[in-house]
């Protein structure tokens, strides 16, 4: 296998030392996913010293490690003076040594499935490199660049942020040709204090454009014209259903199961299907189509390319569960959840036939005060979506009682006591819908679940 790191660049790149040089064919920060030839970088988190780790990523297959102190008994290692930077400057050589075209997105909804969609999208153009799961942060971003392939043509990041001031430099660190703005809801409202302010960190993403790089922004957004004033000098290309724009959204046709979409992009009318129900799906995918319009290629090829794309695990992903009498569909919303996402992963459970179209939320967090409103208002959505309600934390507490008594199934403290009640509380032919923030753990109830189908396979087997 080519290797990703030679000697050479990890000592250029990062200004350390090597005791014995090595080269890796990949990154990794966890050894629970490390990979043999992997170059192990021993981060400091939260509780937890990636230096104490060290000689496990070697037994299992580090071609080294990157660290900032000694370790004993190990050889294969890269020193430098602290270890998060070196990560940082890895991303920033391997951005730089790749000549990749960067699209970079940020807003409150729908960047991972933005991202997921370009990835699909651009690879129909060259060689594309994307992040993993959600890695938009402070060490994710950097991750994502230092494992970007020397070949590669087009990359996508992702940038999220909690508090005020954290994606300008990530941004800087991606140097993008497109920056997107997926849209601007009241997400960590509590940690930034409205929604004006909400739109200027999102607007950040644009201070790292490479000259004569392309903004695209949501038309439909309340706070469009916030950001189209932040984009002073900058080009700008926008989507959304309003007319005027460069990409339009101009009729969709849902399902239970995707929507067909005619939309205009650049003058161009597109027809496609995309295997993703929901309105805020259709907006992601053109707000990924006209990112392939602002790098010069052709979207209309990008839309045949989308209809190969299914929602992520914990952001709208789909499956059957095999329950006593017949199957149950899960749809999997579990990994974050605000206002905005609430409602559109509401609106898509709403679409779906069956016996029962069940909800199990979780908190929606970093609200601040404005958390219990947030949570009440979500009443109508789900007298509108749902047949029972079932719920936890003690922000629910607030959507639970404002729901009309027939649909209150349960409400507890927290997922680990909802996840067997739901468990036991489901049954055939039941639509389900688990959503929450992920400081919420609803992946605990979507795993209870899952485990539902190997107790009835197990069952089965047996007889």
């Amino acid at each position: 296998m080519t290797a990703l790191w030679t000697a050479e660049d990890l000592l250029e790149a990062t200004g350390g030392t090597m005791v014995r040089p090595f080269a890796a064919t990949g990154v990794s920060i966890d050894t629970r996913t490390l990979r043999p030839g992997d170059l192990f970088i021993a981060l400091l988190g939260e509780g937890r010293d990636g230096h104490a780790f060290v000689t496990d990523a070697l037994a299992n297959g580090a071609a080294g490690a990157m660290v900032h102190q000694a370790v004993p008994g190990a050889d294969s290692l890269l020193l430098v003076d602290d270890t998060l930077a070196g990560l940082a400057r890895l991303g920033a050589f391997a951005r730089f040594r790749a000549g990749a075209h960067v699209i970079a997105i940020t807003g409150s909804v729908g960047k991972t499935t933005t991202k997921e969609m370009l990835r699909i999208a651009l690879s129909a153009f060259g060689t594309t490199h994307a992040a993993e799961a959600s890695y938009n942060n402070h060490w994710g971003l950097p991750l994502t660049l230092a494992r970007m392939p020397r070949d590669t043509a087009y990359g996508v990041v992702e940038i999220g942020m909690n508090h005020a001031g954290e994606i300008a430099p990530l941004a800087a660190l991606a140097r993008p040709h497109v920056a997107v703005i997926t849209t601007v809801e009241k997400a960590h409202i509590g940690h930034l204090g409205s929604i004006e302010a909400i739109a200027d960190e999102k607007a950040s993403i644009m201070s790292g454009l490479e000259p004569g790089g392309t903004a695209v922004l949501p038309l439909d957004s309340a706070q469009f014209p916030r950001l189209r004033a932040a984009a002073c000098g900058k080009t700008v290309m926008t989507f959304g259903t309003a007319q005027g724009g460069t990409s339009r959204l101009m009729a969709w046709e849902p399902d239970a199961d995707g929507s067909v979409i005619l939309a205009e992009v650049a003058g161009r009318e597109i027809r496609f299907r995309l295997n993703a129900p929901g309105h805020h799906m259709a907006l992601n995918a053109l707000a990924a189509l006209t990112a392939v319009h602002a790098l010069g290629l052709n979207p209309a090829r990008a839309a045949q390319a989308l209809e190969a794309f299914v929602p992520v695990s914990g952001r709208g992903a789909r499956r059957k569960l095999a329950l006593p009498g017949g199957t149950a569909l899960l749809l999997d919303e579990s990994y974050n959840g605000n206002g905005a996402s609430m409602r559109a992963a509401l609106d898509v459970l709403r679409l779906q036939p069956g016996r029962r179209r069940v909800a199990i939320l979780g908190d929606m967090l970093e609200l601040g005060d404005a958390g219990p409103s947030e949570h009440a208002d979500l009443a109508e959505a789900v007298a509108a979506s749902a047949d029972v309600l079932y719920c936890c934390g003690p922000l629910m507490t607030y959507l639970y009682q404002a729901v009309p008594p027939a649909l209150r199934g349960a409400h507890v403290p927290d997922s680990s006591q909802l996840a067997p009640l739901a468990a036991a509380a489901v049954a055939a032919g039941d639509a389900i819908l688990v959503k929450g923030s992920l400081g919420s753990r609803m992946k605990r109830v979507v795993d209870a679940l899952d485990s539902l189908t190997s107790t009835v396979k197990g069952a089965a087997d047996a007889l």
